[in-house]
């Protein structure tokens, strides 16, 4: 195998075996990859979300909020959140929510065109509800106010 497609099957391996949600969606806003990562993460198979709106993961008072947001982007072609952390919450198949964190990757072709974005995303939920119940407990311990 040359350079080259040492390089190509790396990166396919990478984003297949991936434990971190890795999610790419097109300019149109429908989704184009979904790795086995994401999988795990939001409860749905890759076929029940390839060609599908990112709004079935989002959760319902958040969408429109989303959606304008995602449109910006497109157009703009720029997301602070490219170096920035995002964090929100996240909708499973199941229904339940989990806290998020990720950062969006635009991709553009080689005419600077945005292509659409790409998302890798970590399930920091455990950590979020230990933070929550550590704050109630420093709380608790200095008393009324």
């Amino acid at each position: 195998m040359d350079q080259a497609g040492f390089r190509d099957w790396l990166c396919r391996r990478l984003v297949a075996e991936s434990r971190d949600a890795i999610i790419f969606v097109d300019k149109d806003g429908l989704i184009r990859l979904w790795n086995a990562g994401a999988e795990a993460m939001f409860g749905y198979r890759t076929g029940e979300m390839e060609g599908q709106s990112l709004d079935r993961i989002i959760p319902d008072p958040l969408r429109a909020r989303h959606n304008e947001g995602f449109r910006r982007v497109m157009a703009s072609g720029e997301s602070r959140y490219a170096a920035d952390l995002l964090a929100v919450p996240g909708l499973k198949k199941d229904g339940s929510r989990i806290s998020l964190e990720f950062t969006i990757t635009l991709i553009k072709d080689d005419k600077g065109q945005v292509l659409g974005a790409a998302a890798i995303m970590r399930d920091v939920t455990a950590r979020w509800q230990r933070e929550r119940e550590m704050k109630k407990r420093l709380a608790a311990l200095a008393g009324p106010g």
